[in-house]
């Protein structure tokens, strides 16, 4: 165990260098830079005092050395935008990415996991269908234009949901304000989410559901529940562990798309705006981060195996 988390993390940083080599040369090798949203009206003498101001005037290479030899001293540099450290803005935005996120999660796993479970144990019925389709169609609708939908149905002509930000304007912090701004975010990337965890689930049921000791436990007259959530569930939850692993990176990157149709102040919409503004290293530091937690999350996820079936040995 202990040599397989060296390995693990050790791949982990290589990998997080080269996400940084790769995403450091790509966006200062696109054409344009921070002084290309400067006012018609600047000079070019304007421009270039700019340039040479945020250092953008050295190689490409020592530039990245400069950054790489911040972020091994923990200083991921200040924002070419607003001038504030990066660590900064992240450590604002990032809680409210993660209560979006979480909450998904958890709803995708209450609701998904059960229907799943459902669909293999109806399988071939109508209900199987009807999930099934439901599956498909989560999987094919763009997360802006259900959102967008969403906005309109539930906060235009149902005025239910408000339809924008976090809390009300100048309001105090409240729970129950929080949640209702949470409800159609959530369910914009549920309905994404979902698919891929009742697909999994399904699976994985049907392929343990007809295996002797459920048929053994069917038998000696167990009720439904206990055989199917209870003892068949139990061997099926390690690949549907896996799914999660991996759907971690799209709940992010719907994130980023769905922070933006509701004006939800997380690191989508700092990554976002970090694009548009030429902010460089606003967009590495997102980057970085985003990228360390999906490597510790899929590190995570590779430990729960041993959990959920202890035969596993990493």
């Amino acid at each position: 165990m202990s040599r397989f988390l060296v390995m693990r993390i050790g791949q982990g940083f290589l990998t997080l260098f080269l996400v940084s080599i790769l995403t450091f040369f790509l966006i200062n090798l696109a054409p344009g830079g921070p002084s290309a949203i400067m006012s018609f009206g600047a000079t070019d003498e304007q421009r270039q005092a700019l340039i040479k101001q945020l250092g953008m005037d050295k190689p490409v290479v020592e530039r990245y050395a400069d950054w790489l030899g911040g972020v091994v001293q923990g200083d991921l540099g200040n924002s070419l935008d607003s001038q504030q450290p990066v660590s900064t803005l992240l450590a604002e935005r990032f809680p409210n990415t993660l209560i979006l996120a979480g909450g998904t999660l958890i709803f995708t796993l209450v609701i998904g996991i059960p229907l799943g479970v459902y669909a293999a144990v109806k399988r071939g019925s109508w209900v199987d269908r009807v999930i099934t389709f439901f599956s498909t169609f989560g999987m094919a609708v763009p997360e802006f234009w259900l959102g967008i939908l969403l906005v309109i149905v539930f906060a235009v002509i149902y005025p239910v949901f408000p339809a924008s930000g976090m809390a009300i304007a100048g309001g105090d912090f409240a729970f129950g304000d929080l949640f209702r701004h949470m409800v159609l975010p959530v369910l914009t990337l549920s309905i994404l989410m979902l698919p891929n965890i009742i697909r999994f689930t399904r699976s994985a049921m049907v392929d343990v559901i007809d295996l002797d000791y459920v048929r053994t436990a069917r038998a000696k007259g167990l009720r439904s529940f206990s055989v199917f959530f209870k003892h068949a569930l139990r061997n099926a939850l390690v690949p549907i562990a896996s799914i999660i692993g991996l759907i971690i990176p799209i709940l992010l990157g719907g994130a980023v798309v769905v922070e933006n149709v509701f004006g939800w102040p997380g690191m989508g919409r700092l990554a976002v705006q970090a694009a548009v503004n030429r902010d460089y290293t606003m967009v590495m530091g997102v980057t970085m981060l985003v990228g360390t937690i999906v490597i510790v999350t899929n590190i995570i996820t590779d430990l729960l195996y041993t959990i959920l079936d202890p035969r596993i040995r990493l």
